[in-house]
C-alpha cells in the first residue's frame, strides 16, 4: 500500500512539473521557429515545417506505442469541432514565430500567458467544453490582475 501511495504522489508531482517543462519547451520552440522563419524568409512555410516535423514525430510515437487505433466508425461519432484543435495550434505557432522577432520571447509569452489565464478562468467558470465548473473567485480575479500588471511591466519600455 505504501508503494502505491508513493507512486501516486510521484504521478501527481509530474502533473505539476510537466506543464512547467511544456512552458520551457514552448519558449524554446518559439525561438527556434522564429529563427527558421528568418532563415527561409517565409512565416507560413516555417509553421508548416514545424508542424510537419511534429507530425513525423507523432507518427513514430504512434508506431512505437503499439496501441490499437480506433476504428473508422469511432471517428464518425466524434463531433466536428473536436478535430479543430490543430487549427488553434496553427494560429499559435504562426503568431509566435511572427511575434518573437518583433517583441521578444519574454514579452510575447507574458501576453500569451495572460490570454491563456483569462480564457481558462472563464472556461472553468462556465464549464465550457465539458470542463468541471470552477467559479470565479476574488483570488482568481486578483491573480489575473497581477498577471496583467506583470504583462504590462514586462512589456513596458
Amino acid at each position: 500500500m505504501q508503494g502505491y501511495l508513493q507512486r501516486k504522489q510521484i504521478m501527481k508531482a509530474l502533473f505539476y512539473i510537466l506543464p512547467v517543462l511544456a512552458g520551457v519547451a514552448m519558449a524554446i520552440q518559439s525561438g527556434i521557429n522564429s529563427q527558421l522563419r528568418i532563415a527561409i524568409n517565409h512565416p507560413f512555410l516555417a509553421a508548416f515545417i514545424s508542424f510537419f516535423v511534429g507530425t513525423v514525430a507523432l507518427v513514430l510515437i504512434l508506431l512505437l506505442s503499439r496501441q490499437t487505433l480506433p476504428s473508422l466508425a469511432a471517428y464518425n461519432a466524434v463531433n466536428w469541432y473536436k478535430f479543430s484543435g490543430g487549427l488553434f495550434g496553427v494560429f499559435v505557432v504562426t503568431v509566435t514565430l511572427l511575434s518573437v522577432k518583433e517583441i521578444g520571447v519574454a514579452n510575447m509569452f507574458v501576453l500569451v500567458v495572460a490570454g491563456q489565464l483569462i480564457t481558462a478562468v472563464c472556461m472553468d467558470h462556465f464549464g465550457v467544453l465539458g470542463l468541471n465548473v470552477s467559479p470565479v473567485t476574488l483570488k482568481k480575479i486578483a491573480g489575473i490582475l497581477f498577471l496583467v500588471t506583470g504583462a504590462w511591466l514586462v512589456n513596458k519600455k
